[in-house]
């Protein structure tokens, strides 16, 4: 009989020893009861507690949590029904406080992320619901950090997932945006005509200023090349015409040697005088311009006989 009572005793010291050793995980916090009041809060590791009047009352993590918020039906302020879910991430900063100043968090936490929701959502017009998310993401974040403050609760994100209109409004939605399209389509239409009517218009323009600028350099060229063969055919004549007198007084002198030298000479001279007197006749003659002639045929043998003369006198010199 001693005995069995000295294994129960055993036993009972095993187990109120077992019993005051508490071991908290990683990331994890645990608060401590005893005699039915809060004593303190166990930390990540090996913890010691008296057996039978101390007692573990609540133990979470103190890790970041993701909190779903189920869809909600909400009234923008132009009177649209819409249909919002959100995702919430939360951690418990202060165990105590998530245990002790309110009952049953997550549930708290929910209706309060509806509800604020509800009410911002009221703030707005449906369009601005759209386009102003991240606006309304940071409102919700700061307020529910407010009010989740107290409970010891530190939210550090707040998501719009979506944002769903009623039916009736997706299909008004969608027609407005059909008509939208295709007033742009009308509009692209019309400025790209539009674009192409000036370019078409330009095009001309610088066509014809082209054109007009081609021919001006066309008649200014042409002057030009006039202008040098105007010249050169004055420089041409003059050449020959220098040409030409060289040549005459070349064969003057060369006559004039031969009649120094050779008497027969003269009369070879007077039939040359009077032929080339003749051939002048024959050219007048012959041009286009209008023309009266008068020749007295005594003048020639008088040319004649002065140019004999003056061969003699160049003789006798």
């Amino acid at each position: 009989m001693e005995g069995f009572f000295a294994l129960v005793l055993a036993a009972m010291g095993v187990s109120g020893l077992a019993s005051t050793v508490k071991i908290v995980n990683q990331g994890n916090e645990a608060l401590v009861e005893r005699l039915g009041s809060y004593n303190k809060k166990l930390t990540p590791g090996l913890n010691f507690v008296f057996p039978f009047i101390d007692r573990v009352a609540f133990q979470d993590t103190i890790r970041e949590k993701v909190l779903d918020i189920p869809p909600q039906p909400s009234i923008t302020r132009d009177n649209v029904a819409i249909t919002v879910d959100a995702v919430v991430y939360w951690r418990i900063v202060d165990l105590e406080k998530a245990y002790y100043k309110i009952q049953n968090l997550q549930s708290a936490m929910v209706n309060l992320v509806l509800t604020q929701i509800r009410s911002e959502m009221g703030k707005l017009e449906l369009d601005e619901t759209f386009t102003a998310r991240s606006q309304i993401n940071e409102l919700l974040l700061r307020e529910l950090d407010i009010a989740t403050d107290p409970w010891g609760v530190k939210v550090t994100r707040v998501e719009l997932r979506d944002i769903v209109p009623s039916k009736a409004v997706q299909e008004s939605m969608e027609l407005q945006m059909s008509a939208e399209r295709k007033k742009r389509a009308a509009i692209l239409n019309s400025e790209g005509e539009r674009e192409s009517a000036v370019n078409s218009a330009r095009g001309k323009a610088e066509a014809q200023v082209l054109d007009a600028e081609a021919r001006q350099k066309t008649v200014v060229l042409a002057a030009e090349a006039e202008q040098k063969a105007t010249v050169l055919r004055a420089q041409a004549e003059r050449q020959a015409q220098v040409l030409k007198a060289q040549a005459t007084a070349e064969a003057i002198n060369v006559v004039t040697q031969a009649l120094k030298h050779d008497p027969n000479a003269v009369a070879a001279s007077q039939l040359l005088l009077a032929l080339g007197y003749i051939e002048m006749g024959n050219t007048i003659g012959t041009s286009d311009s209008s023309k009266v002639m008068f020749m007295d045929p005594k003048s020639i043998p008088a040319a004649i006989q002065g140019m004999m003369s003056m061969v003699e006198d160049g003789k006798n010199t």
